[in-house]
């Protein structure tokens, strides 16, 4: 399978990245490793998680995520074979939030011991935190990659303002930078990604994973009304994307699909993948049958006449 550099790292990444998210939520242990599997025995290589996966979820304290990974990384022993990426600075807790550089040390010993690796591959600022300075941020990611617990590091949730200034720190201090950004970005969340922050990644060689690439599942097409709201735990976060825009998308999607003999959502996932500023979309599931329709898109060849179409259909 074709791989990608992610930003200036040597990190070579399959188009889509597996969103643990699901993990210890709506996919326990078993059923995770099935996707996992059917993820990795297809050539897929990139996992993405969070220490605060998923905390959401009553009775859990947040790492469930990390640690099934980590179950199925030792008894798979494949460890050299999967690049993975996790995040520090979400709020799991109190306690446990925020940049500064005792909780990052923290956080950073907590998620090698449930991921049981000695190193991450590429850890990520979950959002900004301006309480602290971005160059003690960065001081302590340089610190903790020579030590090699991590090799690269990336950013999620920043704006474009304070994203420019962090690689602006770097370079002038000689400190690592980050080399990949997570944003929302979408058929339909597409302002706040191609406003300005598009421009930014695209100036430095930032990779991008998109987060939310399928709109929480609405991109599936299979949400068209309020009535649709409960096929899914999720279905509360959907609500505001039924509107006419939204509704058109999906109209858009669908007849590209029926087109090409494949669904919405892988149509949606290859949308963003003929994007040249995205690295790897971010994709979930919770059954195999799903995740076999998606790990598609990386083959799915647009015509100039569907994008046209789904670019009219989603403009803002």
């Amino acid at each position: 399978m074709k791989k990608q550099q992610l930003g200036n790292t040597d990190l070579y990444v399959s188009r889509l990245a597996f969103g643990g998210n699901v993990f210890g939520w709506t996919a326990g242990e078993k059923r995770s490793f099935e996707l996992l599997d059917a993820f990795t025995d297809r050539g897929f290589n990139f996992i993405d998680t969070a220490d605060v996966y998923s905390v959401w979820v009553p009775g859990n304290a947040g790492g469930e995520s990390e640690t099934i990974i980590g179950r199925w990384l030792r008894s798979r022993g494949n460890r050299d074979k999967v690049i993975i990426a996790t995040k520090v600075g979400w709020e799991m807790d109190s306690t446990r939030k925020g940049l500064s550089p005792a909780y990052i040390r923290s956080a950073v010993e907590d998620s090698l011991r449930r991921l049981q690796t000695d190193y991450i591959d590429l850890y990520q600022s979950h959002k900004d935190d301006e309480t602290v300075p971005q160059q003690e941020v960065l001081q302590t990611y340089a610190d903790l990659i020579k030590e090699g617990k991590l090799r690269w590091i990336g950013a999620s949730n920043f704006s474009a303002e304070r994203l420019n200034s962090a690689l602006e720190i770097a370079a002038k201090n000689g400190l690592p930078r980050y080399e990949s950004l997570q944003p929302l970005y979408n058929l339909y969340d597409r302002a706040a990604f191609e406003t300005a922050l598009e421009a930014v990644c695209t100036e430095h060689g930032l990779g991008v994973i998109s987060y939310f690439s399928l709109a929480s599942g609405f991109l599936s097409g299979k949400y068209r009304s309020e009535a649709d709201l409960d096929l899914s735990v999720r279905g509360g976060g959907i609500k505001k994307y039924l509107d006419a825009r939204g509704l058109r998308i999906i109209d858009a999607l669908s007849q590209t699909a029926a087109e090409a003999d494949t669904t919405p959502a892988t149509v949606a996932l290859a949308w963003l993948l003929h994007r040249s500023s995205v690295t790897a979309p971010i994709v979930s599931a919770t059954t195999t049958e799903q995740l076999l329709s998606l790990m598609e898109a990386p083959e799915l060849v647009l015509s100039p006449e569907a994008l046209n179409r789904l670019n009219e259909a989603s403009a803002m």
